[in-house]
This record gives structure tokens, C-alpha cells and sequence, in this order.
């Protein structure tokens, strides 16, 4: 049996922010701020050992919260409940349990709101450490915040204490600064006991979560020095700074790793990257989705990268723009490339500046060095592709597919219309447009024939008045 059941409170629907999602599914560090509350849990699980389930409540535009859920989590570590009408947090554990019987069963309970995302495993392991070793019945999490406006207060007694929702409170308790951060580890039989029981005499005419911490019971108010990690999300402002604290810790840590990164406060990096020990990065680099960089690969300034793989001793020069891409070991791109989605490119290869590819498979140590575009092609290694060279692979209603053997020479300013087949070893002489497949060995050249006048240059050239 699961001992643990971690509950995360994602039923708002979060009209400050003014989004066109549910505030669980406002992005941030390129996942959601949902996305953070799961990864807490089950990073919590993983690192004690212990078993456990994670489970969503959820109420406003549910289904968008279980597409997202299904697409980038595993169904076995999530399940959901739903909380029909928002009336409290007591009303949405109350969902949980009603949803899922079986977690009655389960020994703690783990409360999370799906709006605090720089809470992590370590602040869940601090206050389950403290909830067993002291034999408590239920633990909150706390920091001291000088503008506590918006916060349920910490109101201590010789024993126990007790938490005072802002609406309640008198002009006294709202002076209080220790206030409440909405993380919960308890007792899953002492919630049993009181959660069907908790009224809703307060102002506003919710069940209130926090009304089981009371004086006379064995509960601990826990205070946790850096509040920031309690920061919650209710306004685009507070979403763009605990975004910007994620940035920083995702650069730190990558830092820690043994990436290079020469002007961290000038890099983007999600927290889906994947960056090994050794890469270079320069400023003004953007890396987003499920990119990965291996060691002693160079990123140069400005280098945007989105859901591209980058092998070992690459080097992609400044302003280079890839997307769903795969790089080989050793490769270059750029300066000033743009490879768009399901461009290979093999080991040693090159692709130089203002060259545009899509949907290309490249051999090693192929070359397309300048003011290129190559798209719907398979190259072949080694093959060399001059300057100006065009994949002519769309013919108005359907895309079609330019073929080039290995050790093939294609000139300057040549086109190709495909749907198109060059051999090994040809040569394609510069300026040539070919709509014919050549064989292996073949020479192709495709060129009007040039006519000089003697003298008649006069005709065509203004003189400078």
C-alpha cells in the first residue's frame, strides 16, 4: 500500500492572471507551474524511498489539466479527483478522499497547492523529518513576511497554534508576520477525523484546510528561513519572479554541473534542458524543450536552440536558430543558420552562414557552406554543396524529394527540381538548373548559352550626369 498520498490543490481557475489556460497550466521555465508541484512530489518519493502516489484536484477546465497530465507524466504516478464547486480547501481534500477511497488507507498526507513552484523535495523531507520524529499529528510549513497582506497569520499558543485566514482576522492578528505557505504534511488518520466535520462559519463561507491545525492538538507551525521558496502565483507579476528564479537556479545548477556559462544572467535555459559536462555556452543563448547538448560542444552568442540534440564537440555559431534538430559529433553550424524541424545533420559536417534546411538528412562531413536553402534531401557523406544552391522541392500543391549520392561535387547557384536523383561521385557544373537524375560518375551541366556583341555595352550603361 502507498504511503504516502501527495495532493495537489489545482481547481482554481486564477482570473488575475488573465490567461487563456487555468493558472495550474500558466507556463513557466518551459513547463507549467503544475508540472513543478508533481516534480516535487515525486522527487520527494524517489529520494526517501518511499512509496506514494501523486494526486491532482481539479475543478476549472479539468480536461485541459488531464491532456496535459496524460502527454508529459506516466499514468501510474498520477490520478485525479474533482472538486465540483471551489468552496475551500477543506471541500477539495474532502474531493480527494471521496474520489479515491483507498487513500483513507494511506498513512500521511501531503498538501500542495499547484501554485507554488519553487517548492521542492527538500522543504516535504524537512517537515515529514520533524512530523515522525516528534510523533505530531500535522505539520505546516511557515516564513516571516513583512508585508504579510493576502496570507492566513501564525497565531501561537503555550502548545499548539492555530492559522487565521486574512478575511478573519482582527486588526491585531493582521499585524502578525508569520504566515502560512500552504504546504502540509498530515497524518492521514487525524485528517479522518476532523476533515467531515470542519464548518464553514467564516466570512467567506468556505471550508477552510487550516481550521485542523488548532491550539489543543499535536500540530507545529515549522518556519522556514528562505520564504522565497513559498512564493505563490496569483498575478503576472509574481509569475515573471518566480520564473526568473527558476532561470536562476536551473543555470546555477547547470554551472554546479560543469557547464561554462560565460554570462549566466543573460542565458535562457528551461528546466526540460539537458546540458553535460564541458559545453560552452556564450552570452544571449536561448535553449527551450527537450534539447540536450553533450560535452565540448560551443554555443556562440545568441544561439537559439528548441528540441534539438547536439552530439559531442559541435560548435554552433552566433544568431544560429535550430529547431528539432539532430547534430552529429564534431559538426558546425553557422554564424546566422537556420535548421528547421527533422534536419539530421551527420558527423563532421557543416552547415555555414545564411543556410536554411528542413526535413534533410545529412551524411558526415558533408558541406553546405553558404546561402543555401536544402529541403526534402538526402546527401550523402562527404559531398560538397556550393554556394547558393536551392532544393527546388515544392511545386505548388505537394513537396517532393531531392536524392545526392556521397562524394558529389554541386556547384555554385544550382538548383535542383525534384523529385530528384544524383548518384555518387557526380559533378554538377555551377549555374546549372537539373531536372534529370544523374547516375554515378556522371557530369550534368545546365546553362544558356553565353553571347558576347563586341562594343554594345555602350547601350545598356547610363553615363553620371
Amino acid at each position: 500500500m502507498d504511503e504516502f498520498g501527495i495532493v495537489i490543490l489545482a481547481a482554481g481557475q486564477g482570473t488575475r492572471l488573465k490567461l487563456p489556460v487555468p493558472k495550474p497550466l500558466a507556463p513557466i521555465a518551459g513547463r507549467t507551474l503544475i508540472d513543478f508541484s508533481i516534480k516535487a512530489g515525486l522527487q520527494f518519493l524517489k529520494d526517501t524511498s518511499r512509496k506514494g502516489k501523486i494526486s491532482l484536484v481539479l475543478g476549472h477546465q479539468k480536461e485541459l489539466l488531464i491532456d496535459h497530465v496524460s502527454k508529459y507524466w506516466k499514468s501510474s504516478e498520477i490520478e485525479t479527483a474533482v472538486q465540483v464547486e471551489q468552496k475551500g480547501t477543506a471541500d477539495a481534500l474532502r474531493a480527494y478522499f471521496n474520489d479515491n477511497n483507498h487513500a483513507k488507507n494511506r498513512a500521511y498526507t501531503i498538501v500542495l497547492c499547484a501554485d507554488t513552484p519553487l517548492i521542492t523535495a527538500s522543504e516535504i523531507k524537512s517537515l515529514v523529518s520533524i512530523l515522525e520524529s516528534e510523533k505530531l499529528d500535522a505539520v505546516a510549513a511557515t516564513f516571516i513576511e513583512n508585508q504579510p497582506r493576502g496570507y492566513g497569520r501564525i497565531e501561537r499558543g503555550s502548545t499548539g497554534f492555530r492559522i487565521v485566514e486574512e478575511k478573519d482576522a482582527t486588526e491585531v492578528q493582521k499585524k502578525i508576520s508569520e504566515v502560512n505557505s500552504g504546504l502540509y504534511i498530515l497524518r492521514t488518520d487525524f485528517v479522518m477525523k476532523y476533515l467531515f466535520d470542519l464548518k464553514s462559519n467564516n466570512n467567506s463561507k468556505e471550508f477552510y484546510l487550516t481550521d485542523l491545525f488548532q491550539m489543543d492538538r499535536k500540530v507545529k507551525a515549522i518556519t522556514f528561513e528562505n520564504k522565497d521558496s513559498f512564493v505563490g502565483v496569483n498575478t503576472i507579476e509574481q509569475l515573471q519572479y518566480v520564473n526568473q528564479e527558476l532561470r536562476n537556479k536551473i543555470v546555477r545548477k547547470a554551472i554546479q554541473k560543469g557547464v561554462y556559462i560565460l554570462a549566466p544572467e543573460q542565458t535562457w535555459i528551461d528546466d526540460t534542458v539537458e546540458l553535460e559536462q564541458g559545453v560552452k555556452i556564450y552570452p544571449g543563448c536561448i535553449l527551450e524543450g527537450n534539447t540536450k547538448v553533450e560535452s565540448g560542444t560551443v554555443l556562440e552568442a545568441g544561439v537559439v536552440l528548441k528540441n534539438t540534440q547536439i552530439a559531442k564537440n559541435s560548435k554552433i555559431l552566433a544568431y544560429s536558430y535550430l529547431e528539432s534538430a539532430v547534430i552529429g559529433e564534431e559538426a558546425s553550424v553557422g554564424p546566422f543558420a537556420r535548421l528547421r524541424e527533422g534536419s539530421v545533420i551527420g558527423r563532421g559536417s557543416k552547415i555555414g552562414n545564411f543556410v536554411e534546411t528542413k526535413k534533410v538528412n545529412l551524411g558526415e562531413e558533408v558541406k553546405v557552406s553558404h546561402l543555401s536553402y536544402v529541403g526534402d534531401a538526402e546527401i550523402g557523406d562527404r559531398t560538397n554543396i556550393g554556394c547558393g544552391f536551392i532544393t527546388c522541392n515544392y511545386d505548388g500543391a505537394s513537396k517532393h524529394i531531392t536524392k545526392i549520392g556521397s562524394d558529389s561535387f554541386i556547384g555554385s547557384d544550382s538548383q535542383m527540381i525534384a523529385p530528384i536523383s544524383i548518384g555518387n561521385n557526380c559533378y554538377v557544373a555551377s549555374g546549372s538548373t537539373i531536372n534529370q537524375d544523374l547516375e554515378d560518375g556522371d557530369f550534368a551541366i545546365a546553362r544558356g548559352k553565353q553571347v558576347t556583341k563586341k562594343g554594345m555595352a555602350k547601350r545598356f550603361i547610363k553615363s553620371k550626369k
